[in-house]
């Protein structure tokens, strides 16, 4: 199979009329349907949100790749679309999209397959290429223009490897490196940031073997002898990828976009000598501040946002159906010596709070495992269970299950330090028998003593909360709310965020938290703010700006936060101060009135669970309309 057979003329669109990320992928998915190449709308829809989820598959210079592997697909196929106009696809450079090509494998996908999805990832490297395709009118054009194209790669590669075979044999003075690329699915990603890496490699004159983690399986994999001989090396991907063999190389370690994008400056890095060293986890040499996995900090917070990002769901729909369960006895009604069993009282009211109560019961768990398991792989994830779960009975809560987590996740570590020399032979015991049960019998220990001074901060902290009102909520709300818009999904929004989060548990039993109405109001102001000032500002904004404008509307009533970062980018010195001023007063205002929320997340589609719902959407909004005058007024004209 080759890459026409992909590229069906039917599933063609040579005239997108979508501008928006959301519009473009129900048009693509439709026409997949309409074309019989998929047999449900739904779950091949669910595959391609699921990967954007991740990253978005806008690679920047015009192009995106959206891409699904799952049962809806019944036959491989890559629909070509093109849009004339442009479409604001949240690519990775902030520009607008105009080639689109939405990859469909199904879950028995052969190598055939499989190879052509690659090569035509491959071939979208090549800007000329690209350029030519963005003068194609009709499909069978497109076709043809691929058909060429592939039948020159495949001359093109030929000569590459006779030019490799020279190259072992005659020049030994030359740089070399190694790489690893690898995107989740596998599909697309991973061969371009491949073609990428090794292109870029032959202008620099510099010699480069790169090995793909795909579906294909591992490919070109790297020997033992390359990378003793490598003078650094190049993991961009963004799943894990074998890393304890690299021990004591130097390493650069990116996303698989970097590796796409950021060719030269990964290559550069890798053989300047200059890298950090990587020192693996089943190493005897201790780690250093710099070392390939990133700083101290920069590990710490991956751990952590693994277990939250785990943790959000159970939070997310235990907290919802809590919710539910109170706003059932408001309805139906409660006698007012029966207060203390709202939420309990009535018998569909008590289905739900037992519901969420259930998911409730898994979040401290859960959110140690993921820590612990980010930490030391699968052994971790046990450990760091029971780490949570005693957090949980001994009262520590949320601040205990994280300081559990961490704690599991490093005394795993040391036990495999500690099990290393063992014989070969006792390998498979080890995972099943060695790391649970010392690893239990460690933490547990542990834990019992840790929680005594945790659920002290842990009560202290609940007092607290439960006591906020008036100016202290004020102050707390506008500091919480300010954070969210700072970094706008950076470290210090997140940190607000989870701290939001924790304060649910807290305040299940007073109808939801101050502390989480006011992060979210502060997180819904920079989108809206960026809406209201392309409405109002038409002069300070760009063409693409404006058609931004109103996606950034739905994003901000969604509490999507993230959807204001082109904008923060382009001009951080006048945007940032403009959205914390907003962020901030929505914040201090929800705070001041006491507004409570039990849903962690969903903008204005959870307003219903708020106490005030319309009160808050005014503070919501007043926090907006305010950080688009100030914006409007420091931000600059846009000269055309």
């Amino acid at each position: 199979m080759n890459i026409k057979d992909l590229l069906v003329k039917d599933v063609m669109i040579m005239d997108l009329q979508a501008t928006d990320k959301k519009g473009a992928i129900d048009e693509m998915v439709k026409k997949m349907y309409d074309g019989g190449r998929i047999s449900d709308i739904e779950t091949y829809k669910e595959g391609i949100l699921a990967r954007e989820a991740q990253t978005s598959t806008g690679l920047g210079d015009g192009i995106a790749m959206p891409h699904a592997k799952n049962s809806a697909v019944k036959e491989a196929t890559v629909l070509f679309a093109k849009s004339n106009k442009g479409v604001d696809y949240e690519a990775l450079d902030g520009q607008p999209t105009y080639l689109f090509f939405m990859i469909a494998a199904p879950e028995g996908a052969n190598d055939t397959h499989l190879q052509a999805l690659a090569a035509l990832s491959r071939l979208l490297i090549d800007p000329d290429f690209v350029a030519k395709l963005k003068e194609t009118k009709t499909p069978e054009a497109v076709q043809n223009l691929f058909q060429s194209a592939e039948e020159a790669k495949e001359e093109q590669e030929k000569q590459e490897h006779l030019e490799e075979a020279a190259k072992n044999t005659q020049d030994s003075t030359r740089k070399f490196v190694v790489a690893v690329t690898a995107c989740p699915t596998g599909i697309a990603h991973t061969y371009m940031a491949e073609d990428a890496l090794k292109k870029k490699a032959k202008e620099m004159g510099v010699d480069i073997k790169v090995e793909t983690n795909g579906s294909e399986g591992i490919k070109n994999r790297l020997t033992a002898e390359d990378i003793a001989r490598a003078d650094g090396v190049i993991v961009a991907a963004d799943k894990k990828v074998e890393m304890n063999r690299f021990d004591g190389k130097e390493l650069v370690n990116r996303p698989v976009s970097d590796g796409i994008r950021k060719t030269e400056e990964l290559i550069t890095l890798a053989t300047s000598g200059t890298a950090p060293t990587f020192h693996s986890s089943e190493s005897d040499t201790s780690e250093e501040d710099g070392s390939a996995d990133g700083s101290v900090g920069s590990r710490i917070y991956k751990d952590l946002m693994n277990g939250v990002s785990h943790m959000l769901p159970f939070v997310i729909g235990g907290g919802i159906a809590i919710a539910l369960s109170f706003m059932i006895d408001q309805f139906i009604g409660v006698p007012q010596d029966q207060l203390s069993m709202l939420g309990n009282y009535n018998e569909a009211a008590s289905w739900f709070n037992q519901i969420g109560a259930a998911a409730f019961g898994f979040m401290l768990p859960v959110l140690a495992g993921f820590i612990a398991s980010s930490i030391a792989d699968r052994p971790g994830l046990i450990v760091g269970f029971a780490a949570g779960a005693l957090a949980n009975t001994g009262g520590a809560g949320f601040l205990g299950a994280l300081v559990g987590g961490f704690l599991a996740g490093y005394v795993i570590l040391f036990l495999k330090k500690l099990f290393k020399g063992l014989p070969k032979s006792l390998d498979g015991i080890k995972t099943i028998l060695f790391y649970p049960v010392f690893g239990l019998l460690i933490t547990g220990g542990l834990m019992l003593l840790v929680n005594v001074p945790m659920k002290v901060i842990n009560d202290g902290l609940n007092n607290f909360l439960l006591s906020l009102d008036g100016t202290n909520a004020a102050l707390l709300g506008a500091l919480l709310g300010g954070m969210m818009a700072i970094d706008l999904g950076g470290p210090i929004n997140k940190a607000a965020y989870v701290f939001g989060t924790a304060s649910i548990a807290a305040t299940v039993t007073e109808g939801g938290s101050i502390i989480m109405a006011s992060v979210m109001a502060g997180g819904m102001v920079p989108p809206l703010a960026i809406f209201i000032a392309t409405l109002i500002f038409k002069n300070k904004f760009t063409k693409d700006q404006k058609d931004a404008g109103l996606t950034n509307l739905v994003m901000g009533l969604s509490f999507v936060t993230e959807g204001a970062i082109p904008f923060a980018a382009a001009d951080p010195l006048r945007v940032i101060p403009s959205f914390v001023v907003g962020s901030a007063l929505a914040g201090g205002l929800v705070g001041g009135f006491g507004i409570r929320l039990l849903a962690p997340h969903g903008g204005i589609f959870v307003a219903l669970l708020l106490s005030h719902p319309i009160l808050y959407l005014l503070f919501i909004a007043i926090g907006a309309i305010v950080s688009a005058v100030i914006l409007g007024i420091v931000k600059k004209p846009v000269t055309q």
